[in-house]
């Protein structure tokens, strides 16, 4: 049996929601057993992006002023944006904007690896789901960091996934919307 047919997401954790005015941010962090260094590479690097992100980067985003199309994987149609890395203070933190949203990642040595902090601005209606997706982006990050890869589950295939529905519901629950 392949990694990836063993695999099945943990319980909804490590996430919070904030509300500034009219916009909504998620907030999902992740311990990870990786020093910061080997996490930014994964972050930045479109080769690695490509085994665990729900999108496809034409360059890498490691450094500021950097012009990168960020393509979302399964998309019926081909969603394409234009982005310009905003900041890129390796290995610390890591600022664009994907879809109209912006996505900023810190990560901060602890414990011998690295705490991930994903914050990325999101849709109210769309909140838990979009948790729910990038918890199983990062157990795919992770699994690739460690050397046993499973594959990217991105977009629409990511719904087909069993734990998904009940981390989505878990999710919704936490952050008291409807699912």
């Amino acid at each position: 049996m392949t990694e990836f047919e063993q695999y099945t997401p943990g319980p909804a954790s490590g996430a919070q929601i904030r509300k500034d005015g009219e916009k909504w941010t998620l907030i999902l962090a992740r311990e990870l057993r990786h020093p910061p260094e080997k996490v930014w590479h994964a972050l930045t690097d479109p080769a690695q992006l490509r085994q665990w992100a729900p999108f496809e980067a034409d360059g890498s985003l490691g450094t500021v002023g950097t012009t990168v199309k960020l393509t979302t994987v399964g998309a019926p149609t081909p969603q394409v944006s234009e982005t310009t890395v905003k900041r890129a203070d390796p290995p610390k933190v890591l600022e664009y904007n994907w879809g109209g949203n912006d996505v900023r990642w810190e990560l901060e040595a602890f414990g011998g690896g690295t705490r991930l902090t994903l914050w990325h601005n999101i849709d109210r209606r769309f909140i838990s789901m979009g948790a729910a997706g990038w918890h199983i982006c990062f157990d795919v990050l992770d699994h690739l960091l460690v050397g046993t890869p499973i594959g990217r589950i991105a977009g629409p295939e990511t719904m087909k996934l069993g734990g998904w529905q009940r981390l989505h519901a878990e999710y919704a629950k936490q952050f008291g919307a409807e699912t």
